[in-house]
C-alpha cells in the first residue's frame, strides 16, 4: 500500500508583484503613473521633493527631483486631452537655479490651471515653483526661505561671476514679482534681510506670513487645493464653451 503524506504544505498563492515597467516607473518617476497613462482622473498631481537636480548629478544619497524627468511629464501633461488640471506637490530644500527656473517657466506656460500646495518647504529655487501656477497654497506649518543666489558661500573674486549671479537673481525676482502679488522691494527686503538666518542673509516665511507678504495666495491643505483646482478646472471649460459658441 503507497502512504499519502497529508501533511504537505499547501502550496501559497503567488503575491502580485509590480512588472518591471511599473518599477522603473516608481524608482525613475517616484509614481506609478506617468501622465500618458492617467486614465482614472481628469488632474495630474506633480511632485517636486528634495533637492532639484539640475545640470551635475547630485550623489545617490540626495533626495533628489530631476529636472530632466519633470520636463518630458509637463510636455506630456499639456498634451494629454484627457488631463484637465495640474497640482504640484511641493516640499523641496532649492537646488539648481536654471533648471528650477526652467521647471517654473514650463508650469506657468502650461494653457491648463494649475494649483501650487507646498508642504513641509518649498526653499530657495523652489520659490519661484510655488508662484509658477495660477494659485498657490501653503500649509500652515510650511516655510519658505528666500535668500540671495550664491555658488559656495565663498568671497567672488571675478567681476564677471559676479555679473553672472546677479543677472540670475534678477531673471528669479522678475519672475516671483511677475507671477504673485509681492512687490520687488518687499521680495529684495526679504532676500536681504540680516539677522534671519544663521550666518547668512535671507528670510524664513512660515505659513501665513508667506501669504501676509503676498507671495503665496492662501493657507491651506491638499483638499483647498483641490476644491481650488477643479473651481478653475469648470471655469476654463466655461470660458472655452463660450469661445466656441
Amino acid at each position: 500500500m503507497v502512504s499519502v503524506n497529508n501533511n504537505q504544505p499547501e502550496e501559497q498563492p503567488k503575491e502580485d508583484k509590480p512588472t518591471g515597467g511599473l518599477m522603473e516607473k516608481i524608482q525613475q518617476l517616484g509614481q506609478t503613473n506617468v501622465p500618458q497613462l492617467s486614465q482614472d482622473s481628469k488632474i495630474h498631481c506633480l511632485t517636486i521633493v528634495g533637492q532639484i537636480e539640475g545640470h551635475l548629478q547630485l550623489p545617490p544619497q540626495n533626495k533628489t527631483t530631476k529636472y530632466e524627468h519633470l520636463i518630458p511629464q509637463i510636455v506630456a501633461i499639456e498634451q494629454n486631452p484627457k488631463i484637465e488640471g495640474v497640482l504640484v506637490i511641493l516640499n523641496t530644500v532649492g537646488g539648481d537655479v536654471e533648471a528650477g527656473l526652467a521647471i517654473s517657466e514650463m508650469l506657468a506656460s502650461l494653457s491648463k490651471p494649475t494649483v501650487s500646495l507646498v508642504l513641509g518647504g518649498g526653499h530657495s529655487i523652489g520659490v519661484p515653483i510655488a508662484v509658477s501656477c495660477d494659485y498657490s497654497y501653503i500649509a500652515e506649518t510650511a516655510t519658505m526661505t528666500i535668500h540671495p543666489i550664491r555658488l559656495t558661500g565663498l568671497v567672488i573674486g571675478v567681476p564677471q561671476t559676479f555679473e553672472y549671479l546677479d543677472k540670475m537673481q534678477e531673471r528669479v525676482v522678475n519672475f516671483v514679482t511677475k507671477h504673485s502679488k509681492i512687490t520687488e522691494e518687499d521680495f529684495k527686503d526679504l532676500m536681504f534681510a540680516k539677522g534671519n538666518l544663521t550666518r547668512d542673509i535671507g528670510t524664513n516665511v512660515i505659513g501665513i506670513d508667506a501669504v501676509t507678504s503676498g507671495l503665496i495666495d492662501d493657507v491651506g491643505g491638499v483638499g483647498n487645493a483641490m476644491k481650488k483646482l477643479n473651481e478653475l478646472i469648470d471655469a476654463n471649460k466655461e470660458q472655452t464653451e463660450g469661445i466656441i459658441q
